[in-house]
């Protein structure tokens, strides 16, 4: 049974758990999203299982946090998890922090990481539960998947012209 850190509706730990699932009005917990960068400015993302919410669908990396990890524990630990990659958290910055709202009150915090990290895809390892495939896009590439249906969208990922920006800076 995985645990989140019940977050308030400013970030900041409740103190309390709650079970991975739902939460009650006003909780909120902590995902992380992890763009992972070569030198030629294009992206490492990887594509979900069909077992997945979004199945076959291609994204970045990340996830939820678990009880008592901060944010870039989560980061470097849903990248290892999900494609088999060690990042070295000095390549990584905190890119941008936005909160989503949920019907119900709930709600959750995004934190975006941007890692600048040299990463061979023969080292790719996938977790059989959550990732099948991955390749480097640029920014053209994803933006093409994206109308194309096949890489999830800005509704998940609300920055995208923003990192793409950040990232050719």
């Amino acid at each position: 049974m995985e645990l989140w850190d019940v977050l308030d509706k400013n970030g900041k730990k409740t103190g309390r758990l709650c079970k991975r699932g739902p939460m009650q009005c006003g909780e909120y917990h902590l995902v992380v999203h992890v763009w992972i960068v070569n030198s030629k400015n294009e992206f490492l993302i990887s594509k979900r299982t069909p077992n997945k919410t979004f199945p076959n669908m291609w994204e970045c990396t990340g996830g939820s946090a678990v009880a008592g990890d901060d944010s870039m524990t989560t980061a470097m630990k849903e990248v290892y998890e999900e494609i088999g990659i060690a990042l070295d958290p000095q390549n990584g910055r905190l890119f941008k922090r936005y909160q989503r709202n949920f019907e119900n009150g709930s709600g959750d915090f995004n934190d975006v990481w941007l890692f600048r990290q040299a990463v061979d895809l023969s080292d790719v390892v996938f977790q059989p539960d959550e990732t099948c495939d991955a390749m480097f896009a640029d920014k053209f590439k994803i933006e093409q998947m994206i109308n194309d249906g096949i890489f999830i969208g800005r509704e998940i990922f609300p920055y995208l012209d923003e990192l793409f920006v950040c990232v050719e800076n």
